[in-house]
């Protein structure tokens, strides 16, 4: 599932290439037909929005609401190159001047208004960006202190406390703060809790101005942990079942 980071990631990538144009845009299936995405045609993109794992972009009155979950994808490229994936996969195309954007997949596209917008209940819910330029760790803290019987890995998903922190990341800032995903919040103290977090928030504004860099951990299970060459170790977690990596001995658990 694309996390946080290429959502922004992609957000600047569309603004920098159709942005402050009027746009052509054209439904390409079904669900985009249904959605009536040909009401922004002619439509300035006035900016491009990354709230969590969510884009929207912006022209005028009227909002594309984007969620690509674990499949979609946003291509930007010179108008009339070939595309990466095939054109029965794209979902609706928006083209500027010299350049276009084009959606492939993703559970969610949608158009709202500005008032629906601001009132709607998804977007509502999320927790805070960890992206979002005034983050507020202690906000976090506290978001994540509302869930303190839930395993730390567990709550870093759940979008509703914090926006934008995906399974790859999940691991690797736990990793990279040395807690273990497996202790539940309420054990853990606001400084540790503060450190993962920070940890989060770095390592995804790395790869948001670099690109993601090869992962220390994730998908990395039975071989040597890079720090201390013990075994990283693998497995399911929380309701949704999605695969948490960690090193036994670099993140220990906590003491009960």
């Amino acid at each position: 599932m694309a996390e946080g980071d290429t959502i922004l990631r992609t957000a600047r990538r569309i603004e920098a290439a159709i942005g402050n144009q009027e746009l052509r845009v054209r439904a390409l299936n079904g669900r985009s037909r249904a959605a009536r995405v040909e009401r922004l045609n002619g439509h300035r993109l006035d900016r491009v929005e990354s709230r969590g794992k969510h884009l929207l972009l912006h022209l005028g009155h009227l909002v594309l609401h984007s969620h690509l979950g674990m499949n979609g994808s946003w291509q930007v490229c010179r108008r009339g190159d070939r595309w990466r994936k095939q054109a029965s996969a794209a979902w609706v195309k928006l083209s500027g001047e010299r350049m276009e954007a084009v959606q492939f997949g993703g559970p969610t596209l949608r158009v709202l208004n500005v008032a629906q917008l601001r009132r709607d209940p998804t977007l509502a819910r999320l927790g805070p960006d960890i992206l979002a330029p005034d983050f507020e760790v202690a906000a976090a803290v506290g978001a994540l202190r509302l869930s303190s019987d839930r395993e730390l890995g567990d709550a870093l998903l759940d979008q509703r406390l914090l926006a934008g922190v995906g399974n790859v990341f999940k691991s690797e800032a736990c990793f990279a703060a040395k807690s273990n995903p497996w202790n539940p919040i309420a054990e853990l103290s606001d400084d540790e809790l503060e450190e993962v977090l920070a940890a989060a928030r770095s390592l995804m504004q790395d790869s948001v101005a670099r690109g993601r860099p090869n992962p220390a951990i994730y998908r990395r299970a039975g071989q040597p942990c890079p720090t201390c060459g013990a075994p990283i170790a693998a497995r399911g977690q929380g309701d949704a079942n999605r695969r948490t990596y960690w090193c036994p001995r670099c993140q220990p658990a906590a003491e009960g």
